[in-house]
C-alpha cells in the first residue's frame, strides 16, 4: 500500500486554497457614476437620496410584498428600508452593486418583520384569504404577467397568481426568500449570495429543496 508523504500532506491544503480561489467571483467594480452617486450619499444630499428612493422603490416593495404578503406592511417595511440605508450609507464597500446591498436589507427586514408577526400569529393572514395576491396579479405584479385579450384569462391568470402566492406564504421564511428572490424577481445567484450571505452551492441545494416543498404545496391545485 502506497504511503502518503510528508509533502502530499503539506500540498493538500495549498490545493484547497487554490481551488478555493478559483471558484471565488469576480469582484465588482463601482463605474464613476456610481461612485459619484456614493459620495453625494455620504455627504447627506438630499436630492440624492431622492435618486436612490426612485429608482429602486418599486424593486423593494415588491420583494417585500412577495416575502410578507400584505400591503400594509410592506409600504410600512418598505419606509424602514430607505430610513436604514439613509442611515447606513457609509457601510456600503461596494463590494456588491448598490441594487443588491439595498436588497439585502429589505430581505433582513422583511425576515424579521415576518418573525414578529409569527409570534402574533398573523403571518401571511391576507395571502390566506387570498385578497392581497389577486391585488397583486390586478396589478401588474405577477413574475410573468402579460397583457391578455380576454376576461376569462385574465381571471385564471389571477387565480393561478393567488394560488402561487397562498402556497409560497406557507414555505418557511428562508424557503420563501430563496424562491422569491430567484423565481419571481429572476435575481442572479451572485446577487442571491450577496443578499442572503450563503454560499453558492448552499443557495442552490436549498433552492432546489424549497421548489420541491412549493411543488408539493401547489399539487392538484394548478391547471
Amino acid at each position: 500500500m502506497p504511503r502518503t508523504t510528508q509533502a502530499g500532506l503539506s500540498a493538500a491544503p495549498e490545493r484547497k486554497l487554490l481551488a478555493r480561489r478559483r471558484q471565488r467571483r469576480p469582484e465588482y467594480h463601482m463605474s464613476l457614476g456610481e461612485r459619484l452617486l456614493l459620495g453625494r450619499l455620504v455627504r447627506r444630499d438630499e436630492d440624492a437620496f431622492n435618486e436612490i428612493v426612485r429608482a429602486y422603490s418599486d424593486r423593494v416593495y415588491n420583494l417585500v410584498l412577495r416575502l410578507v404578503g400584505s400591503h400594509a406592511e410592506a409600504e410600512d417595511i418598505a419606509q424602514e428600508v430607505f430610513v436604514t440605508v439613509f442611515k447606513s450609507i457609509e457601510t456600503y464597500r461596494g463590494e456588491a452593486k448598490l441594487s443588491t446591498w439595498i436588497l439585502r436589507i429589505a430581505a433582513n427586514h422583511s425576515k424579521n418583520r415576518i418573525k414578529y408577526l409569527s409570534r402574533r400569529r398573523t403571518t401571511g393572514q391576507e395571502l390566506r384569504d387570498g385578497s392581497d395576491a389577486t391585488e397583486m396579479a390586478d396589478e401588474g405584479k405577477a413574475p410573468a404577467q402579460a397583457h391578455f385579450a380576454s376576461p376569462e384569462v385574465m381571471f385564471e391568470a389571477a387565480e393561478t397568481e393567488r394560488i402561487m402566492q397562498k402556497a409560497i406564504a406557507q414555505l418557511d421564511e428562508e424557503q420563501r426568500l430563496l424562491v422569491v428572490l430567484r423565481d419571481v424577481e429572476e435575481l442572479s445567484y451572485d446577487e442571491i449570495v450577496e443578499i442572503t450571505g450563503l454560499p453558492e452551492g448552499t443557495v442552490k441545494s436549498r433552492l432546489h429543496r424549497s421548489r420541491m416543498a412549493l411543488k408539493d404545496l401547489l399539487e392538484g391545485k394548478l391547471k
